[in-house]
């Protein structure tokens, strides 16, 4: 049963069996985009030109879950953007909605003929789709580039391939792909994340309660369970915390507390100057850089001055961020 919901003006559809109310006739840019990172925005920038000159609504084609997660299990792939995460992420650049299409057996073993003509046609009946260079569809991936542009001119529907999207020789960069992007997190390089995604990696959630020991410390957090997928390296780091329309600065800890119970890895921002209750809350925190790696203190005074430093650095990276 499709599900659409309208945020603003950006409009979010599960499943539709026609085209979602405003998306009618839409140019779509089609793939995971997981990330959201410099090489989709390009693809997606692709297919608002296209919209715009075609004076056609603009959307992502997307699916959920991941591929990977579907074949392998839940949680194969370190997910850079969770549903939630991505959906934000494309409102901001924007355009007018996100379409999901359920990955499962069926979508799966679709051939990519099929998907054309029963997704791309009669579902959503596209204008115009857009894609990158490695995008492939349909069961065992037989749907190309070339394939899609082929089967646009017989159905009706213009397509453009995006070429591969690199950053300047200088920053020494190199494509920017999900894959590198995971690679960088899970080494805690936060700095070589933003470059490739073209702005600071961040974790979405609710303010949940915890055990309050950042309150007994006199560093009170707001504690985010993240997606279990995510394999952020475990650390310290300076963030700035989007709370509604404020951004504020702060170091968070992302880790299992080894000092204390080693239990579950949970996001916990300590956040500068701010007192208030955030329970239920959601909150994005966004990685600006790196101050150090989880350990276990001998006591809880250790714990306490070093969290002090932390914070001073913390404050030191923010300052000069740009």
């Amino acid at each position: 049963m499709a599900d659409t919901s309208a945020l603003e003006n950006f409009t979010l559809a599960v499943d539709p069996a026609s085209p979602p109310l405003g998306l009618e006739g839409a140019v779509v840019a089609i793939g995971n985009f997981d990330g959201v990172h410099r090489g989709h925005v390009a693809v997606i920038k692709r297919a608002e030109a296209l919209a715009a000159r075609l004076c056609r609504p603009c959307a992502v084609l997307t699916f959920e879950p991941h591929p990977s997660d579907f074949f392998g299990g839940a949680n194969t792939i370190f997910r850079l953007t969770p549903l939630a995460a991505k959906a934000k992420a494309l409102e901001r650049l924007g355009i007018d909605g996100m379409i999901v299409f359920t990955f499962d057996a069926a979508l799966a073993g679709l051939p990519a003929e099929e998907f054309v003509a029963e997704i791309l046609v009669r579902r959503l009946k596209v204008r115009a789709a857009v894609a990158g260079y490695d995008f492939h569809f349909g069961a065992k991936r037989s749907g190309s580039p070339a394939f899609l542009k082929e089967a646009g001119a017989r159905h009706g529907f213009e397509v453009a391939i995006v070429d591969c999207i690199s950053a300047e020789a200088a920053d020494g960069i190199g494509a920017a792909s999900s894959t590198a992007t995971r690679a960088a997190l899970e080494a805690g390089d936060v700095e070589q994340a933003k470059k490739l995604l073209g702005r600071p990696f961040s974790i979405m959630g609710e303010v949940i309660h915890g055990q309050k020991l950042g309150r007994t410390l006199g560093f009170p957090t707001a504690n985010l369970l993240p997606d279990p997928s995510c394999r952020l390296r475990h650390g310290i780091y300076a963030v700035q915390v989007a709370i509604g329309d404020k951004i504020l600065d702060g170091v968070a800890s992302y880790g299992r507390r080894p000092t204390f119970d080693n239990g579950p890895a949970l996001l916990e921002p300590y956040i500068f100057d701010f007192s208030g209750d955030l329970y239920g809350e959601t909150i994005e925190v966004r990685f600006i850089g790196w101050i150090r790696g989880e350990v276990k203190f001998a006591s809880v005074d250790a714990l306490t001055a070093q969290i002090k430093l932390d914070a001073a650095r913390a404050r030191e990276i923010l300052a000069t961020a740009t």
